[in-house]
């Protein structure tokens, strides 16, 4: 593709951002036209389009809705590691499991990581229950997660990290939660098949979401809607809040504080709130 069908017209870029709007909340300010350029480029090259005019009229007439997934998958940012914001896998271990081990019967723990990327958030979460709940409680465990990206949810399913990826990791938590690469698969690593159980895996889209006809014990949604407007904002709050359980915690990223958002959750720390009991 040469540089003049590179051009991305202000009306090219006003029909993407209202597409990607619609369908996943994301709000593309005109400050992000580099970003979807990079982004789109390849798109357009493997479709065999010399113009962002001409792949734009065919994704809207694409109507099995294929090429806008693609879209998708190539917009939404997907930056993550392991135990990021390390405080919240504390508060988990320290806080919220030992509660809920208390409880009266033995019902399911349930934890739902809704913006899981590429499945590093999850398996900390999953890491972090398996070190702090009995290995006689680990049947209770149940783990949803959840992107609007089915590339990074193949990739979370598969479980498989450049090693350099957990260089930082504990050495007792590699020993026991992952295993290294052999022959071809030298230089990576893949979590235990005891960890990658825990974890049911969906594409979901947050802002479409109704009922996922079940509640959660703890739901993390982390570093995504710092990409959404208030509107959308406030369709994912009152989503979430529907699916905790009484006294279930919602753990958002340290920079997405919910102050302009219509809620009854409790502030109990940075990025954890509470939802009161009824």
């Amino acid at each position: 593709m040469n540089g003049a069908a590179c051009r991305l017209t202000a009306d090219d870029m006003r029909k993407i951002s209202t597409l990607v709007y619609e369908k996943s909340g994301i709000a593309l300010r005109d400050s992000k036209r580099a970003l979807v350029i990079a982004r789109l480029q390849k798109r357009l090259r493997q479709r065999g389009f010399t113009s962002f005019s001409d792949y734009l009229n065919y994704l809207e007439r694409d109507r099995s809705g294929g090429e806008l997934t693609a879209v998708l998958d190539a917009i939404t940012t997907n930056h993550t590691s392991f135990f990021r914001e390390i405080d919240h896998f504390h508060f988990l271990a320290n806080r919220i499991v030992p509660a809920l081990l208390a409880r009266p019967g033995a019902r399911p723990i349930t934890g739902w990581s809704a913006a899981c990327s590429s499945g590093e958030e999850v398996y900390s979460v999953a890491v972090t229950l398996l070190d702090h709940v009995p290995v006689a409680q680990y049947g209770r465990l149940r783990l949803v997660a959840s992107d609007l990206s089915t590339c990074a949810i193949q990739i979370a399913r598969r479980g498989v990290y450049p090693l350099d990826r957990v260089a930082q990791l504990p050495q007792v938590t590699l020993q026991r939660h992952f295993e290294r690469g052999l022959g071809e698969q030298d230089g990576l690593v893949r979590l235990k098949a005891q960890v990658r159980r825990l974890v049911e895996f969906r594409r979901l889209n947050l802002i479409e979401i109704q009922s996922l006809a079940g509640i959660f014990d703890f739901i993390f949604c982390r570093n995504a809607m710092i990409y959404f407007d208030r509107d959308s904002r406030q369709r994912a709050v009152s989503m979430l809040e529907r699916h905790l359980a009484p006294d279930g915690y919602l753990f958002v990223s340290h920079s997405e504080g919910l102050s302009d958002i219509n809620h009854r959750l409790r502030w109990c720390a940075p990025g954890v709130y509470r939802r009161v009991g009824e």
